[in-house]
């Protein structure tokens, strides 16, 4: 963002906008045209957009070149498609991030084809193994913290570099209100998305200084093609209760947080958790009472 100080010095240490005020702000706030955002598992589901999907369609919207990073082809081609149709521009890499030497060749192929990267979205993830402690299958335990953490950690070590050596860059990782708070049933994806909700205050104090900015987005019981086939009906209200709110959120409603924190308006934020929940973690969702008299 342009920015100039008043009169010949800063007042108090805060710079303040161009000639236009909140109109000026407003409108580079919201630009993304300079931005290359690479987004991991960002295909579509045959059901509907993802988070992935869905945040890949909202940043090329804001103007970014988008890099739709995923494993299925097909997938990807739907992304690229409904990109193309609501006049973006996007281009398809596909890799699988579990794996040091494809995160490499995609972030090299990413700033040869579209621009050194400007925004990191790491949204792969699974559910990963079912279990407590006494009984939970190591390997997929292992699996588990490959998928949902160790591919944040390779890729963003492919991208840290490149946004520093262009001034600067915003990375949003995808953990989970099951990170945040207890009551979820398996160890494995819940320890998974605490992990990486402690990684992302430990990436923004790394690389602040470098002006890379890293946030994370903690859904909460978000309704997806990911858990689509796994939810009953009856099971889909209770978790529509279980909110403030009680609303069923989705993933553009993920999306949108996304963008947001990837963005040049959320230019002074990192290190920060942000729960897209509809008030779960805030609060219990308890039955009215009556009033004491």
């Amino acid at each position: 963002m342009k920015m100039r100080s008043v009169g010949e010095e800063e007042v108090m240490g805060v710079d303040v906008p161009i000639e236009g005020g909140a109109t000026a702000v407003a409108a580079e706030s919201a630009d993304l045209s300079d931005a290359v955002a690479v987004v991991t598992g960002a295909g579509t589901h045959l059901s509907g957009p993802g988070i992935g999907a869905a945040c890949a369609r909202l940043l090329a919207a804001g103007g970014a070149k988008v890099a739709i990073v995923d494993r299925d082809a097909e997938a990807a081609d739907r992304t690229l498609a409904a990109i193309e149709a609501e006049g973006g521009a996007a281009a398809i890499f596909l890799g699988d991030v579990n794996e040091e030497e494809a995160c490499r060749e995609t972030i090299a192929a990413v700033e040869d084809h579209l621009g050194l990267p400007s925004i990191l979205v790491n949204n792969v993830g699974i559910l990963g193994a079912p279990g407590t402690v006494v009984d939970v299958d190591l390997d997929g335990w292992d699996e588990t913290m490959r998928v949902n953490v160790r591919t944040m950690v390779l890729m963003s070590r492919h991208c840290v570099p490149r946004m520093s050596a262009r001034g600067g860059g915003s990375i949003v990782n995808l953990s989970s209100t099951a990170g945040l708070l207890g009551g979820y049933p398996t160890v494995a994806y819940g320890t998974s998305k605490g992990a990486i909700a402690q990684l992302t205050r430990l990436m923004a104090q790394h690389h602040g200084e470098a002006g890379v900015r890293v946030n994370a987005v903690a859904p909460g019981m978000v309704w997806t093609p990911m858990i689509a086939d796994k939810i009953s009906p009856e099971m889909r209200d209770v978790r529509r209760r279980s909110s403030l709110l009680k609303t069923e959120g989705n993933a553009w409603d993920v999306a949108a947080a996304v963008s947001y924190l990837a963005g040049p308006a959320a230019r002074w934020i990192t290190g920060v958790v942000l729960a897209v929940d509809a008030g779960m973690s805030a609060a219990m969702a308890l039955a009215p009472v009556e009033p004491l008299e």
